[in-house]
């Protein structure tokens, strides 16, 4: 077996240097060495300058739209030899861009989002230069155009909307000042020998129990080579399906075809099974060859999506079965270089996965991620619901350069994705529809053409049978209207609504939702200006609190309204006056409160296909929107958020005067054997209620249950009658397994969260380390243990933020953190909410 493409990336060796802005032709030319900076590999110009020390987030601001920018390099390649073509091929070029080859002008580009591939062969010659010259941006968002027909309050510069560009660094109050300017994807050399494939379409369904794979392509044999025979070929594991391709023309062939794999292993989210992933390969015959040249396709999946809309809901079935869609929204793990690692990204998807989510979505203020992120995701389990990358401005789709480079730009992304089982719906833009008709934009102006028209028509012909839907929040009335469709949910934080809305508003599904400035761990802190000495009034913790741009209020005033709601106390006092207190509260609240609104939107008859989180992980160290840090460590929000999305899980729900009810959870394909416990606790001594009962979970399926069915007589658990003081103030509920494993629990406060410390609940602890080198952490709580903390830098616990029962004791894990930063200090520190005294161990070697 041979292969017919060489690749080589030119990633090392580059230099990088400034001009003002619309400085002439060839100014870079006049500058000395001292004015280059040797940038290593390529990639956005704030990467390069704070690999080279020269600038940093947490320094001074500079804008890098303000002057233009230039990179060369030098590589050693030769011309094409006989029967060769030798191409350049450049993965992304942000913004404006003009490339020379050898002095000789190569491509112009104004779309950051476009490969360009260019046939070089005849044009290198042993040594050679490339330069990149890459226009500064500002100038051209200054230029007089037609004003835009509403704002978006989020974006600095409203015409920025002509350019094809990232909104990522141009956001003040979400995203860190580090607009990506310069060369932020792959350039690399690929010399093609024998035979050359070229739009190859790869497209697998799930048809019954079979899976299909059709394959379209065009071949041409390079040197007067001559095409026989193509085959396409999928395997997995040891078995091996085959299949002739039927292929017509001349010097140039178009093939297509394709086979059958009977009784496939589908592709399932992780949630619900297997994501089974088969390779493709294509085998190309040549006259006089030996052997055949192969192509590797990529893994594919059979999978079938549909979209269910009937009567205004919103949600997924994969493979004929419902799916509740939960996670994040994500972003890059880099905002700086907009790139990173496949082992990061493995690891960021895992952590997704750990976390019971199912879904990710690649929100159109962002980039398009690379092919590192769909493998993994495609490998894990996690579906991609994926935004093209515009975001609440007017874009001028009226304007036909404009709108040709967008249909240039959606169909290379999604001749990207359209083998990948993991792709669960396109979408055309995130809030365009929301932003027009918050800016009281007449209804005409809503549904732009581009979005419902043109995008949709190009993703559906690239990408059959994914759905497509025109925006993240459309449906109903108006577009963000909360019950049909789509929208972007915030009733449940930024608009200050009670719990309660989370029900009441009867979401369908929230593409976004429940932001709140979540608090980090004290380690994350640390690395902020200023370290352990930041307070949250500082000017220093504020820059990294995310607000809308021009709003009189940020995201920590929306948690501290809820840590109003949910401890009874004044939160702007209790920073006054106990600032580490107020910290560790901030931490509790968000958790809980998203947590209480997954799982009513999870609970069998919600009528909710699905809820996504914004968003993922911060863009730096601070309190931002993520569930986890800017280095993809856990933040205390996480925990709870994790419990109650996972396969089985468990959920207590106040009805108020109907009582608790108890929502079980399975997405297993198999049925749910279990055991669901209750204990009811005051505030001292024995419990005040217990019972069991056997109960059984449909296979992927949920099941609700009323507290009151498991106790011989009646108790106010839900203190909705208040008649006299509660009788309990702490509800446990556990599901255990036949072993009595338990497999899932929950926790209610009818009156709220206790407030109260003493000076010790008799949790004793002990840390070891085993023979494996495993060290764990055992606990043994004396009394109730509110919001267990287990603070290890360098180290993450397979479960953290949890209350803990009298009596009860726990292992907790704790594995290396690959993301960590170094440490000196090899401790590990045990608090709790409801407890002044705390536990630090020294890690044994």
């Amino acid at each position: 077996m041979t292969h017919a493409v060489r690749r080589d990336p030119l990633r090392h060796g580059w230099q990088l240097c400034a001009l003002p802005a619309g400085a002439p032709p060839g100014a870079e030319a006049a500058l000395g060495p001292a004015d280059w900076i040797d940038a290593g590999g390529h990639g956005t110009v704030a990467a390069a300058l704070r690999a080279a020390g020269h600038w940093s987030l947490d320094g001074p601001p500079r804008r890098f739209d303000a002057e233009d920018w230039c990179w060369r390099l030098a590589f050693d390649a030769e011309p094409a030899a006989g029967g060769e073509s030798v191409l350049l091929l450049f993965d992304g070029l942000a913004t404006v861009a003009e490339v020379r080859l050898n002095g000789e002008p190569l491509l112009r580009s104004d779309n950051m989002f476009v490969a360009h591939r260019c046939d070089v062969g005849a044009q290198l010659r042993g040594r050679n230069e490339l330069l990149l010259r890459f226009a500064a941006l500002d100038p051209l968002v200054a230029t007089p155009r037609a004003r835009p027909r509403w704002r978006a309050p989020m974006v600095e510069h409203q015409q920025l909307r002509w350019w094809r560009t990232t909104l990522l660094g141009r956001t003040p109050g979400w995203s860190p000042p580090a607009a990506p300017v310069g060369p932020w994807r792959g350039i690399r050399l690929e010399r093609r020998s024998q035979v050359e494939l070229a739009d190859m379409a790869l497209h697998a369904t799930l048809d019954g129990r079979d899976g299909r794979i059709a394959f379209q392509g065009r071949l041409r044999g390079l040197g007067g080579r001559t095409i026989e025979a193509v085959e396409l070929r999928v395997a997995r594991g040891e078995t091996l399906y085959r299949s002739a391709l039927t292929c017509q023309g001349g010097a140039e062939l178009t093939c297509q075809g394709g086979l059958t794999v009977p009784d496939a292993a589908p592709w399932w989210p992780h949630t619900h099974g297997e994501p089974a992933l088969y390779r493709a390969t294509l085998h190309v015959r040549l006259a006089g060859a030996a052997a055949p040249v192969e192509f590797a396709l990529g893994d594919t999946g059979f999978r079938r999506i549909e979209l269910d809309t009937d009567g205004g809901r919103f949600a997924l079935r994969v493979n004929g079965v419902p799916v509740f869609c939960r996670g994040a929204c994500w972003m890059p793990l880099d905002p700086v270089g907009l790139s990173a690692s496949p082992e990061a990204l493995r690891e960021a998807v895992a952590t997704v996965r750990d976390a019971g989510m199912n879904m990710l979505r690649v929100s159109g203020a962002t980039v398009y991620e690379d092919e590192a992120f769909h493998d993994e995701c495609d490998r894990q389990g996690v579906l991609v619901w994926q935004d093209f990358m515009f975001a609440n401005m007017d874009y001028p789709g009226g304007d036909a350069a404009f709108r040709a480079s967008v249909e240039r730009e959606v169909r290379q992304q999604a001749a990207r994705w359209r083998h990948r089982p993991s792709l669960a719906v396109l979408c055309g833009n995130s809030e365009v529809e929301q932003q027009a008709a918050m800016w009281g934009a007449p209804r005409e102006l809503w549904a732009p053409p581009i979005f419902h028209e043109h995008i949709a028509g190009w993703a559906r012909e690239a990408c059959p049978g994914v759905p497509y839907w025109p925006s993240s929040a459309h449906g109903g009335a108006f577009p963000h209207q909360v019950d049909t469709g789509t929208t972007s949910y915030y009733g449940v934080g930024a608009y200050l609504g009670p719990w309660t809305d989370a029900r009441r508003a009867g979401v369908k599904f929230a593409t976004e939702c429940l932001g709140f400035a979540n608090v980090p761990t004290a380690a994350t802190i640390a690395r902020m200006p200023g370290g352990h000495g930041l307070r949250v009034h500082h000017p220093g913790w504020k820059v990294r609190a995310p607000r809308d741009l021009g709003a009189g209020w940020d995201f920590e005033d929306v948690r501290d309204h809820y840590l109003g709601q949910l401890f009874g106390l004044d939160a702007t006092a209790l920073r006054r006056v106990d600032h580490d207190r107020y910290l560790a509260l901030s931490r509790a609240v968000t958790g809980e409160v998203m947590a209480s609104a997954l799982a009513e939107w999870r609970r069998a008859g919600s009528g909710c296909g699905g809820a996504l989180l914004w968003f993922l992980r911060d863009l730096w160290a601070g309190a931002g929107w993520g569930l986890l840090d800017d280095m993809g460590l856990p933040k205390p929000c996480f925990w709870p958020v994790r419990r109650v999305l996972q396969p089985v899980a468990l959920a207590i729900g106040d009805e108020g005067h109907n009582g608790l009810h108890l929502h079980a959870f399975n997405d297993h394909a198999a049925a749910l054997d279990a055991v669901l416990e209750l204990v009811a606790y005051p505030d001292e001594g024995r419990p005040v209620a217990q019972a069991s009962q056997a109960l059984q979970v449909a296979p992927r399926g949920a099941l609700t249950v009323a507290a009151a069915e498991l106790l011989d007589g009646f108790y106010d658990l839900s203190y909705a009658y208040r008649f006299g003081p509660p009788p309990a103030t702490r509800v446990w509920a556990g599901l255990r397994d036949a072993a009595g494993e338990l497999l899932a629990q929950a926790w209610h406060f009818p009156v709220g969260p206790p407030t109260q410390q003493s000076a010790d609940t008799g949790l004793t602890a002990g840390l070891e380390r085993a023979d494996n080198g495993l060290l764990t952490l055992g606990l043994q709580a004396g009394g109730f243990v509110q919001d267990l903390c287990i603070e290890a830098d360098g180290l993450r616990p397979d479960d953290n933020h949890f209350h803990l029962r009298p009596g009860e004791s726990r292992r907790v894990a704790l594995h290396p953190a690959p993301a960590a930063p170094a440490t000196h200090r090899a401790q590990v520190g045990v608090s709790s909410l409801n407890a002044r005294r705390r536990l630090v161990f020294e890690v044994p070697r």
